[in-house]
């Protein structure tokens, strides 16, 4: 089955209840997030090594756009991945890592693990993506610096935490993913506990030694402390600090 790129509410009501017993792959994107780009890919790719498969549906949602469908799932970070059947959610996955989800995937589809496998195959790993995996262990200051620069602007608004918003690993990044989510705010999400490199290089990149750290358009903006002052201070801190 290929991807269905899903237009409205009223369609994707029919086909999410067509048929309960299918797994139902959900992903949600965006333009603006650049993980997404190679997200969208990856998806594809597993839908079509799925086509002769009648039992798995894909569905890819523009988080933007269907906004009212992402508020019933309470998406707040794209790339946003959910596994459903019988109306019930079996797994949900927030970031770019293709290895997740292709796990995923592999442990509720009723089909071979080895297709899933070749279709992995077919993709690079991710190397400067959204909730990547670790970096090179040999990776030179000079490159650790360029793919933080473009790890920060990823998304408008990067916050790189321990954990996932949907499985915080720490209290301090669950607060931060709950203020943004308060504010109804988009974000991009980096987990620093899967690449060390990055976990200590952006303590010397932001002149920051804690975590969560969250970033707009690219600039640093602070931890969980100055964030909080911030909104205190502004209640449009966000759309602000977005437009400046």
């Amino acid at each position: 089955m290929a991807v269905i790129e899903i237009q409205s509410e009223a369609q994707f009501s029919e086909l999410t209840k067509s048929d309960p017993s299918k797994l139902i792959a959900l992903y949600f994107h965006t333009p603006w997030a650049g993980p997404c780009k190679t997200m969208n890919s990856v998806f594809k790719t597993l839908a079509d090594s799925k086509a002769a498969d009648p039992t798995i549906l894909f569905l890819s949602i523009n988080a933007d756009d269907l906004s009212e469908i992402s508020e019933v799932f309470e998406v707040s970070a794209v790339p946003y991945f959910i596994l459903i059947r019988n109306s019930t959610i079996l797994k949900e996955l927030s970031g770019a890592d293709p290895k997740e989800f292709i796990n995923a995937l592999n442990q509720f589809s009723n089909s071979a693990p080895a297709a899933v496998a070749a279709a992995a195959k077919e993709e690079a790993p991710i190397n400067n993506g959204v909730g990547n995996g670790a970096g090179d262990v040999s990776e030179s200051e000079e490159a650790l610096d360029e793919r933080l620069k473009k790890l920060t602007a990823a998304a408008p608004i990067m916050l790189f935490m321990k954990g996932s918003p949907s499985s915080p690993q720490c209290g301090f990044s669950r607060q931060m993913v709950a203020i943004l989510r308060e504010h109804q705010v988009r974000f991009g999400f980096f987990d620093i506990l899967k690449d060390d490199s990055v976990r200590q290089g952006l303590k010397k990149f932001s002149d920051w030694p804690t975590f969560p750290q969250l970033y707009i358009n690219g600039e640093f903006q602070g931890g969980l402390d100055i964030i909080k002052e911030s909104i205190e201070e502004d209640d449009q801190f966000f759309e602000r600090a977005l437009a400046a």
